[in-house]
């Protein structure tokens, strides 16, 4: 039989010894860092011993938060924080093609202005990040009848447009930010008590998944192809369920990806090329969302 007090604990809260040892009398044994409570020690959670300590504080807290606000269901986009929106990408092409004309023979404005032409002509798929996030905010239920929310990586380009799109609904929205060497500032569209910020990769990438209901992958570089492979790799080995996996743009994950020559290399089967569809538009993608959820019924 466990033996309690009725309505009082037996022992006290770690918030409460923290506040208790922060009132006793200053002296040199209680400044000494060896005194400090471990778990308010900051530079002792730092030392590289503490580092699985920190993986799994690092998976606990967005996990504690998000069941807190009841969050069972998510539908991941991934894609390029260098593509802004349309007005934008056309300012800085405009810019670029003004500083070309004073300098006509300058090689890396000539080059600058080639890739601005490219951002330019892919800046629509901001649109429709942005129009697929209002629908699945808008329409998106799990079996559950849960709300599916928006999950990004936090950043500008797509993550902005389908952080965005569910903001403009008054949708609830998630953000994970990764901490790099280059400044990458939370956008403003995601749900504030949603946004979250890491320092493990891996940890970040659980996360992404933990609720994923389906994954759609708009045009990206280095980091966009490495959440798109983690993806596919745990679905084609059974480590997650089958979930609709959506390539926007056909044409330019045919002309990154070969996925045919490695059939034909034999390093991946013919069956594997049906792990995951193309979308051109938003309307296309969520009804292919919908389509698998609907025929599996």
């Amino acid at each position: 039989m466990v033996l309690k007090r009725k309505g009082k604990r037996l022992f006290r809260s770690a918030r409460q010894e923290l506040k208790l040892a922060a009132g006793r009398k200053a002296s040199a044994q209680t400044a000494s860092e060896s005194f400090r409570l471990a778990y308010s020690d900051q530079e002792f959670l730092l030392r590289k011993e503490l580092r699985p300590i920190r993986l799994q504080l690092e998976l606990l807290k967005p996990e504690l938060i998000q069941h807190g606000a009841k969050i069972k269901s998510t539908v991941v986009i991934f894609g390029s924080a260098r593509i802004p929106e349309s007005a934008v990408a056309k300012r800085r092409l405009q810019s670029i093609q003004a500083h070309l004309t004073k300098n006509p023979d300058d090689k890396v404005l000539q080059n600058q202005m080639k890739i601005a032409k490219r951002i330019v002509e892919k800046s629509h798929y901001y649109d429709e990040a942005r129009h697929l996030a209002k629908l699945i905010s808008r329409h998106g239920r799990d079996e559950e009848g849960n709300p599916l929310i928006i999950v990004t990586g936090g950043g500008p380009g797509m993550m902005e447009a389908a952080n965005r799109g569910a903001y403009e609904v008054g949708a609830k929205n998630i953000g994970l930010n990764i901490v790099l060497p280059m400044e990458q500032a939370p956008n403003h569209y995601i749900t504030p008590e949603l946004c979250f910020q890491f320092h493990y990769f891996a940890v970040r990438k659980m996360h992404f998944l933990i609720r994923a209901k389906a994954l759609v992958v708009f045009p990206g570089g280095y980091g966009t192809l490495d959440e798109l492979f983690e993806a596919l790799t745990l679905v084609q080995t059974g480590k997650i369920a089958r979930m609709p996996i959506i390539l926007v743009g056909k044409e330019y994950w045919q002309k990154l990806l070969n996925f045919d020559f490695m059939v034909e290399e034999g390093v991946i089967d013919a069956e594997d090329l049906g792990l995951f569809e193309y979308a051109e538009t938003a309307q296309d993608a969520w009804e292919k969302i919908r389509v698998f959820y609907e025929g599996s019924k």
